[in-house]
């Protein structure tokens, strides 16, 4: 039985995240899988996202049936094990025996063929017990519990209990671990009923009236994604770049991947848009993804501006932890550190406050984050002014209500949006990422 190309993709990918620090989700929509059929596409991302999402489960379950550590297998070996894995616990449909026998050919085709009885072994005690492997979310009596349950590391899952309290963790926790809805932005309605025959089922968004939620179909295969006319966007990320509201001049400090800049550029058509991205390559591939007239694409550190400008309005999507966005990139959970935080923290800090060089007096700033941590959000904005007395921090309960009544915010009760003056989604509570946005206004 040769291996599928769902399980090689999956596999081959599972090790690029492991070794080189990759993406998961940039390299499943990469040149290099797109020729993949729908059907085996489709695998290969269940497998990939289901082991990332589970890993520790899934290695706890290895353990209990290995005759030696975790620590000194081979990353291909490891990599095979927890494929089988994740088959054998979560996937009934998957005959225990492709889980099985695919596995060790990965192994043998990883070279590894000193290791193929020992493989063989531990998946065929894995099939055994898979019963014992199933999850109870009952008596959850402390983080530890939590994180081993619901596959998160436990120093994440403690510091959560302290800042949101067990319930909103348990929602954050669930929400992680399973697909998240699928969000886009749709600017022109005649594209619903293109995209209906093309058999793509859309609802409405949870948090914006121009939002759309994919129930079924693949919006990736349709023309109008195709040609650019319908974009992927997560709804609390949509909802930071309407907060930036409108003006003449807009500067984008940290655009890339490019949604947010896209939505400043075509909102506002008579304004000069100006993106700025430290990265050449992704500062090309945003000139290609977002192509509006009245946008200009530089390659710069935000730290070091070239030039001394001053704009209306200013956005700073800082690059961050991302602990908002485990649903979707679950790797980030693997690798982060405590001790990564406060480095985060320094480089936001220096971003925050060139942005704010750049601000015209009555003009406004919005600081933004894709985390859910402290010392990345509200720490940063509160070290930034303590620097520069010139701004005020506007509440954005304000900004919401103004949203509200220009009929863009769907969600009427938005309490739960705001914490303190600041923006805050949460995963679970909210059904988007988790996002944190402050408004900061020149004197």
């Amino acid at each position: 039985m040769p291996i599928t190309p769902a399980r090689a993709a999956a596999f081959d990918i599972l090790l690029r995240v492991e070794q080189e620090d990759a993406y998961s989700s940039e390299l499943l929509h990469s040149p290099q899988y797109s020729k993949l059929s729908h059907a085996d596409h489709g695998l290969a991302t269940e497998l990939v996202m289901g082991v990332l999402r589970w890993r520790s489960l899934l290695d706890a379950n290895i353990a209990n049936v290995s005759s030696q550590s975790l620590q000194k297998l081979d990353p291909e070996v490891l990599t095979a094990l927890r494929l089988a894995a994740y088959q054998l616990a979560f996937l009934n449909r998957i005959p225990e025996r492709a889980a099985v026998h695919e596995s060790v050919e990965l192994v043998k085709r990883a070279r590894k063929r000193s290791a193929v009885p020992f493989a063989n072994a531990v998946l065929r005690k894995l099939a055994q017990n898979k019963g014992d492997s199933k999850i109870s979310k009952q008596n959850l009596g402390s983080a530890a519990d939590f994180a081993a349950t619901f596959a998160h590391p436990t120093w994440l899952v403690e510091r959560w209990v302290k800042q949101f309290g067990v319930e909103t963790v348990r929602a954050i926790c669930e929400y992680d671990q399973k697909i998240p809805e699928t969000s886009i932005r749709i600017s022109d309605a005649s594209i619903e009923e293109e995209l209906k025959q093309e058999k793509v089922a859309l609802e409405s968004g949870w948090l914006l009236t121009s939002a759309r939620r994919v129930i079924s179909g693949d919006i990736t295969r349709t023309q109008s994604f195709r040609e650019g006319r319908v974009h992927i966007q997560d709804e609390a990320s949509q909802l930071v770049a309407l907060l930036v509201g409108e003006g003449t001049s807009i500067l984008d400090c940290c655009a890339a991947p490019g949604g947010k800049t896209r939505m400043l550029a075509e909102r506002n058509p008579e304004a000069a848009v100006l993106a700025a991205e430290l990265h050449p390559h992704r500062a090309r591939l945003l000139k290609k993804l977002v192509p509006a007239e009245n946008l200009r694409v530089i390659s710069t550190d935000i730290r070091a501006l070239p030039f001394n400008m001053q704009f209306d309005r200013v956005l700073a999507d800082v690059p961050c932890s991302g602990t908002g966005t485990l649903a979707r990139n679950p790797e980030i959970k693997w690798r982060l550190k405590a001790e990564d935080l406060s480095e985060l923290q320094t480089w936001q800090v220096a971003i925050l406050k060139s942005a704010m060089t750049q601000v015209k007096p009555g003009g406004r700033l919005v600081y933004s984050s894709c985390s859910l941590e402290r010392e990345e959000n509200s720490d940063v904005v509160e070290k930034a002014m303590a620097s520069d007395l010139s701004f005020r921090i506007v509440d954005c309960r304000a900004e919401l209500e103004r949203l509200k009544t220009q009929g863009e915010l769907a969600l009427q009760d938005f309490d739960s949006l705001v914490s303190e003056p600041y923006l805050r989604t949460i995963p679970g509570i909210h059904h988007c990422d988790g996002f944190f946005a402050a408004i900061l206004e020149k004197k």
